[in-house]
């Protein structure tokens, strides 16, 4: 019988000195243990460990029980009789044996765990580790990164619920587990806060160090990837709890007196650079929960102005890869704007790499999400960057974008916004030189040209040419020749060259492709196969195009087409109109 082996090896070893321990007898009580445990006598086991006299044996020896308990834990039912025998077991190896040996065991079967196992594992052994490494005297600090960082890459690789539904179901225990990581960390935040607070000469750093550790790599994961708004129906989230348990009770206390200029703790660049990385991931992160769920936002100093607040978030924003975080960008990017009031952000900003990079960035999302609602976020939080500029940023910001977008639409749209500020500059709204006279020529070069001349595509570059086309018709209009306040009548010339003339010729040339295209394909099928081309899009494969779509798509070109030829036309006719009346003054 398993108990009278048990018992056998510790009748045996109680004679024995605690020095004359052998290999063979660790061994022994091992197996034995294992064998009562597995066989169901967790009662009689129990017993044996309560013993006193068997006090010795148990320090010694009791932390080898520890995988064979929690693979018996696991296994009963909450209800079962045994379970319960076996978590008396659990408690009294953790106030009987040799904490540095205990330490490692529990340790390893956190580290040793994997599935849907990991999460029940670690809530199981998170109180006898924590037990553990308040009892160690050497190496405590070391000891408490070593558990927080095995304990968070065995929860990594995890699926961070993200539905009302799955965050209530937390089907592996994730949403449970993480909150019981910080209360598991607790003890020793408060050990160096209080330490803090009673010394000035605090040098104890190395424990902090690993408890920010922890806070940054808990930003990243779960926090990172979460689902932080507040959700009907529950009462307490589980992520906001974490959240706000991180920021306010452990990051907010540490980072005060956390020096900016700690040492690095790699030889290699290349493992420093991933630090770094993974560091930047968690500030943006952190920089996302404090001014746009606003946790913490008590403790965070007011005496920032919004723009400098823009200008260290702009670093964060730019941070994220915008196809995987592209709400916590847009919602971090657009929480700062609207701190600012519109024309007061000084051109001088733009000499930042992240003011620059970040609007393009948001041009991406504009033009390539496949997801409707990121995509018209991210134009109004562009019109929304655009406005806090003062009149110089926004020709700076306008020349850039211009350059870089590469989208017809887009280049439209900014055709737009600069149509706009020569009406306020026209209206003395705004006195400024920026949208008017050699500045305004300077930026007009830009718009009113076709990239590549008479062969430029007009139908993919429409959006941009009836822009400019009403551009340069509001200008007629609202300019007079006499005044030549925004100095068009000046440039007309080369207005006429480089964008008016290549026009009309690319309208001729254009018109008359698609008429014989049509032609073709009504007579006997020539210039088109049944399928104008295999199309695809987000990886599904579109439907082939029957003749009669591939009809309408022609005919809707020609209109197109139509439609920049008369508004073509009416430009002339105005400048026509204009030049002709101020001959005549002349006269």
């Amino acid at each position: 019988m398993a108990v009278d082996e048990l018992q056998a090896i510790i009748e045996r070893c109680q004679i024995l000195e605690e020095a004359d321990f052998r290999g063979e007898d660790y061994d022994l009580f091992q197996v034995a243990g294992q064998k009562c445990l597995e066989d169901g006598y967790a009662a009689q086991l129990l017993e044996v460990i309560q013993n006193v006299k068997n006090k010795v044996i148990i320090k010694n020896m009791g932390w080898n029980l520890i995988s064979p308990l929690v693979r018996c834990i696991l296994a009963y039912k909450k209800e079962d009789e045994k379970r319960e025998h076996c978590l008396k077991i659990l408690d009294q190896l953790v106030q009987l044996c040799n904490p540095k040996e205990l330490f490692l065991g529990l340790l390893e079967q956190i580290e040793q765990t994997s599935g849907e196992q990991v999460c029940q594992t670690i809530m199981l052994l998170l109180q006898p580790l924590q037990t553990v490494l308040l009892k160690l005297q050497n190496k405590k600090a070391y000891s408490v990164g070593l558990s927080l960082a095995i304990i968070m890459n065995q929860l990594t690789p995890l699926p961070v619920p993200y539905t009302k539904q799955q965050i209530q179901e937390d089907k592996l225990g994730l949403c449970q587990c993480c909150n019981a990581v910080v209360d598991f960390a607790k003890p020793f935040v408060n050990e160096v806060v209080k330490n803090m607070e009673n010394s000035s000469e605090f040098n104890d750093t190395e424990l902090k160090e690993e408890l920010l550790k922890f806070c940054m790599k808990s930003l990243k994961y779960p926090l990172l990837t979460a689902q932080l708004d507040q959700l009907e129906g529950i009462e307490e989230h589980p992520f906001r709890h974490l959240a706000a348990e991180i920021i306010v009770s452990a990051l907010m206390p540490l980072v005060f007196l956390h020096h900016k200029s700690r040492r690095s703790y790699w030889e290699n660049q290349e493992f420093e650079d991933i630090e770094q990385k993974n560091s930047a991931d968690s500030l943006a992160c952190l920089s996302y929960l404090v001014f746009v769920q606003h946790f913490g936002i008590n403790c965070f100093p007011m005496v920032f102005s919004s723009s400098y607040l823009l200008q260290c978030n702009m670093t964060h924003i730019e941070v994220w890869q915008l196809f995987i975080f592209p709400s916590h960008l847009q919602d971090l990017f657009e929480s700062c704007l609207l701190r600012m009031e519109d024309n007061g952000l000084l051109h001088q900003y733009l000499e930042f790499r992240e003011f620059i990079n970040v609007p393009q960035d948001l041009v991406k999302v504009m033009t390539l999400c496949p997801i409707e609602h990121l995509r018209k976020k991210s134009l109004s939080i562009l019109q929304l960057f655009i406005d806090k500029f003062e009149a110089e940023g926004k020709y700076t910001l306008f020349r850039c974008l211009l350059k870089t977008s590469n989208h017809a639409g887009v280049e439209g749209y900014i055709i737009k916004n600069i149509k706009d500020q020569i009406h306020l500059s026209l209206m003395k709204a705004h006195d400024n030189i920026w949208f008017t006279g050699h500045h305004l020529i300077s930026l007009l070069d830009l718009v009113l040209l076709l990239p590549e001349g008479a062969e430029t595509d007009l139908l993919q570059n429409s959006d941009r040419i009836m822009a400019s086309l009403n551009l340069l018709r509001y200008l007629v209009i609202k300019d007079c020749e006499s005044d030549n306040q925004t100095g068009v009548w000046t440039a007309l010339a080369k207005i006429e060259k480089n964008f008016l003339k290549p026009l009309h010729v690319g309208l001729n040339m254009s018109k008359a492709h698609y008429e014989a295209e049509i032609k073709n394909k009504k007579e006997n099928g020539r210039g088109f196969s049944n399928t104008i081309c295999s199309l695809t899009v987000s990886g599904e494969k579109m439907p082939a195009m029957t003749t009669e779509m591939q009809l309408q798509v022609l005919h809707s070109a020609l209109f197109t087409f139509d439609l920049i030829e008369s508004v073509l036309a009416r430009v002339e006719e105005l400048i026509e109109v204009k030049v002709k009346a101020v001959m005549d003054e002349n006269i």
